[in-house]
């Protein structure tokens, strides 16, 4: 099985990534089932390529295989990853059509698998407990930003994202308690795949692109023609972020490659 050291995470809106040369399908047997991922060469670098809907956005937030998805990147070699958030928006500061580099989060999910340590007692296993403390790595977040200047791109910082179960969109009033809490952005997919990344020691940095303003911001309702028209207005340009920020990915250690070595009691 080919070897990539770089993940790219695709959300709603990003099925493809144009300009990935010597493209091909692996797939990936996890202990938690077998999923395809895209191998390739990107400003001539090897990339793990996934697009966590499916490519047709066929699977349903709360559907996703969250962890076999990390761990197929882990079992590729991935050490570096970057990934899309299509995103609501609760702050105006970020508008619809922006990119904002997540920093933090707030997880409001119901049914989904977050973490690989689960364990009934029925099995000698450890349990895992990661370090969230900054859920993103900062290290490769300095990338994004180092690739949007250089495209002259503007990518706001700061964003804490609250993820909901989805697929359903918020109530006004939840979107009120939410901008309470210090939520800016809202979505259905980072959690658990941010956490997933940290327990898998894999660098992990998101882009929340903006594609509407949340419940309640405006006097309309919120719909998914809205999303997809705006997602499809911004993929040249994440297209051209995702490809330069793999052209300067440094091949470098970091924290959060070590990250589990001290989370065993």
């Amino acid at each position: 099985m080919e070897t990539a050291k770089i993940g790219i995470m695709g959300g709603t809106g990003v099925y493809q990534l144009p300009g990935v040369e010597d493209l091909h399908r692996e797939v990936v047997n996890t202990p938690y089932g077998s999923v395809p991922v895209n191998i390739g060469v990107l400003g001539g670098k090897t990339i793990a390529f996934m697009t966590r809907h499916g490519e047709h956005h066929s699977i349903s937030p709360g559907q996703i295989n969250y962890r076999a998805n990390i761990w197929a990147m882990k079992e590729l070699g991935v050490k570096q990853m970057f990934a899309t958030a299509c995103s609501g928006s609760l702050n105006p500061g970020f508008p619809t059509g922006s990119f904002v580099l997540l920093e933090q989060f707030i997880e409001f999910t119901k049914n989904r698998h977050s973490s690989f340590y689960e364990n009934d007692g029925t099995e000698e296993k450890k349990i895992g407990h990661a370090d969230l403390t900054h859920p993103y790595c900062a290290r490769l977040g300095g990338v994004v930003l180092k690739a949007a200047e250089e495209l002259g791109l503007h990518v706001g910082t700061g964003a804490t994202y609250c993820c909901m179960e989805g697929p359903r969109f918020e109530t006004a009033a939840e979107i009120r308690m939410y901008r309470s809490l210090g939520a800016d952005l809202i979505g259905h997919t980072n959690y658990p795949e941010s956490a997933l990344a940290r327990e898998a020691e894999i660098c992990y940095a998101a882009i929340g692109i903006v594609s509407n303003m949340a419940a309640g911001i405006l006097d309309r309702p919120v719909t998914a023609t809205e999303v997809t028209d705006v997602m499809g207005r911004a993929f040249g340009d994440v297209q051209r972020l995702l490809a330069k920020s793999v052209e300067l990915l440094p091949d470098e250690d970091c924290w959060c490659q070590h990250s589990m070595s001290e989370a065993f009691l």
